[in-house]
Parts: C-alpha cells; structure tokens; sequence
C-alpha cells in the first residue's frame, strides 16, 4: 500500500491506537489523525520530510512521526519520558509497517532535555502548559539546538512567547497555520465531551 492523498494519510493514521490512560500531569492529548495529516502533508510539501532524519518529541502514540514514516520520511525517531506512551508508540509503529513499506525508527525513553542526536527536522506538539507555564519551552530550546527546521505546535495565546524564543534562537518564521483542537473528555474535571483549543503550527528555520 502506498500514500496518495492527505486523505489516505488521515485514514491510515485515523486507524493507529490512543492514549488508553491519559497522564493529566504530563497533558498528554495525542494530534488528531485530520490536523496530523494537514501538517505532516504541508512539511512534505515544503521539502522537510521525504528522506530527511525527524524528531518526534512528546511523541505519545507517534502519530506525527508515522505520518512522517508515511510520507517517506529516511528514520524518525520517537521521544516520550512516559514509558506507556513509547510502547504505544512501538505497537503503532509495527502495525503501520505491515501494511506499508516505511522507514526505520528509533524509540527513546527519556526527558527533551537529554536527547543529543542532530536530525534534519524536529515535528512535536509539546504540552501546552495549562497545567504549568511554559512547559514547552524546553521542548523548543531542544528543537532549535539540534535541528535547523522545526516545526512545533502551541497555544495560540502563545504566539508572543514563541515568536520571542524563536528570534532568541536567531531563527525566522516561515508559515504558521491555525486549528480548533479537540480535547475530548479524559479527566473528571473535563465538563465537557470535547473541548476545542485555538492552536498555532509554527514552521521555524534557522536564520
């Protein structure tokens, strides 16, 4: 089987198992299939996944670097410091690869902070910090530290704080795109079903 169409791309990822017990503390909401597909297919088209070498961060079930693996992505590898959300991940990974012919993975269980390989891009969708401040921003200074290509989702409300940090880095913003993202109901405090949460893709690039 192959990729055709950001449709194709939705539908296989659409198909990969979820979080089971969400961790509240480390806000752990895996990047729907539709809103993965978008970015991962608007990398592509800009040239930052078909044989480059990716970073997954706060990885979770690896929908991003899947999608990446997919769209013919040479290796990714996949980052969570929660060993549940890496084995998912793994489980992902292995159904994928049977029914497609995709790159090689690598999976690491360990904090941002310790990861030391240089890749060509760096794909995360980090923990927006609702439950504490700024708890992606270790994962941006990372990013910009081993990547030249960095593509990471945020809080809109945040878009101070990550165009501050990224000239800061001396990169530049090259696009920025917009979702509702949907939080469903995980938690005893959730009121409601599914949430919707304005959130920015930033594509940033070494200056």
């Amino acid at each position: 089987m192959s990729i055709r169409s950001k449709k194709d791309l939705e539908m296989a990822l659409s198909s990969l198992k979820d979080f089971e017990n969400p961790s509240w503390e480390l806000e752990q909401y895996a990047t729907p299939a539709d809103i993965a597909a978008d970015w991962v297919w608007q990398a592509a088209l800009r040239g930052d996944i078909r044989n480059r070498i990716i970073l997954d961060a706060a990885c979770g079930p690896g929908v991003l670097g899947i999608a990446a693996l997919l769209m013919g992505a040479k290796m990714v590898f996949f980052l969570d410091k929660d060993q549940e959300a890496i084995q998912l991940c793994q489980q992902n990974y292995e159904k994928l690869k049977e029914e497609y012919e995709i790159g090689e993975a690598e999976f690491t269980l360990t904090d941002i902070t310790l990861f030391d390989e240089e890749v060509n891009v760096v794909l995360q969708n980090p923990p927006f910090g609702t439950k504490e401040k700024h708890m992606d921003k270790p994962f941006l200074e990372k990013a910009f530290s081993i990547s030249k290509v960095v593509w990471s989702m945020h809080k809109s409300v945040t878009k101070n704080f990550v165009e501050a940090i990224t000239k800061d880095f001396k990169f530049r913003i090259t696009d920025v795109f917009n979702y509702d993202f949907p939080i469903k109901a995980a938690f005893k405090f959730h009121q409601k079903p599914v949430k919707k949460v304005e959130v920015s893709l930033w594509r940033m690039e070494k200056n």
